[in-house]
């Protein structure tokens, strides 16, 4: 083992209370979504479909997860998000996972600031480079709002194709 490693192990960096960020999404949730038809063609049509959430805290609030039940019209499935926040960048990187799909998307990388959530990341989408954008909005942390938007130009211009809106289950 080298000396920097060793180094490293032998005395890691002292925790810093954890980020209050997500705390308001530890519990389950319902979820109306909206979804454009097809994403970055100009398309105006959306669909509507309901959801459900279930959200937890982990390694003491610096990291969260998420699994989602998505009920879309041409058949459900079930999502997982995971969370988790860098101390030195203060920034949190999201992952996605997808029953539908094997592996881990790339991550939206960023922080709160007031209340909104602005990440952003790299993607593909139908083989072509697109930046992704999520922005959470918590002026109720019970009825909490997100949105999914991509670029095709490099974050010159968005489309919004993803909406979900929140309310806490009692």
């Amino acid at each position: 083992m080298s000396h920097a490693l060793a180094s490293s192990l032998a005395s890691p960096p002292a925790a810093t209370e954890p980020p209050r960020d997500f705390a308001f999404w530890t519990g389950d949730w319902e979820v109306a979504h909206r979804q454009i038809k097809r994403r970055l063609v100009g398309d105006t049509e959306w669909i509507t479909f309901a959801g459900s959430c279930s959200a937890r805290q982990l390694l003491g609030g610096f990291a969260n997860m998420d699994e989602n039940e998505i009920r879309k019209p041409a058949g459900s499935y079930i999502g997982m998000t995971i969370r988790m926040f860098d101390q030195a960048t203060r920034l949190w990187s999201i992952y996605w996972l997808d029953s539908r799909y094997p592996g881990v998307e790339p991550p939206v990388v960023g922080s709160f600031a007031n209340g909104i959530g602005t990440f952003y990341g790299d993607d593909v989408l139908d083989g072509r480079k697109i930046r992704v954008r999520f922005l959470w909005t918590v002026t109720n942390p019970d009825a909490p709002h997100w949105e999914q938007a991509f670029s095709a130009d490099g974050g010159e211009t968005w489309e919004t194709n993803w909406i979900m809106d929140l309310r806490r289950r009692s």
